[in-house]
């Protein structure tokens, strides 16, 4: 599957969810909002919800700070 991820194309993505897709970039679910085609997605959706080919996601990831 192609996705944009970020604005970047990335190719043959194996993942079917949202859940999968962070698994298979490595990055912690807990951290992060989402946004596929411009919807925020909600973090208890990531496990069911699916890709696309040819979707656009936006990955923020949150920093602390002070």
């Amino acid at each position: 599957m192609r996705l944009t991820i970020n604005g970047e194309l990335h190719e043959n993505i194996q993942a079917a969810t949202l859940r999968e897709l962070l698994e298979e970039l490595g990055i912690i679910s807990g951290r992060v909002a989402v946004e596929v085609n411009m919807q925020v997605i909600k973090r208890t959706d990531f496990e069911s919800f699916g890709l696309h080919d040819g979707d656009a996601i936006e990955i923020v990831n949150f920093v602390g700070g002070g």
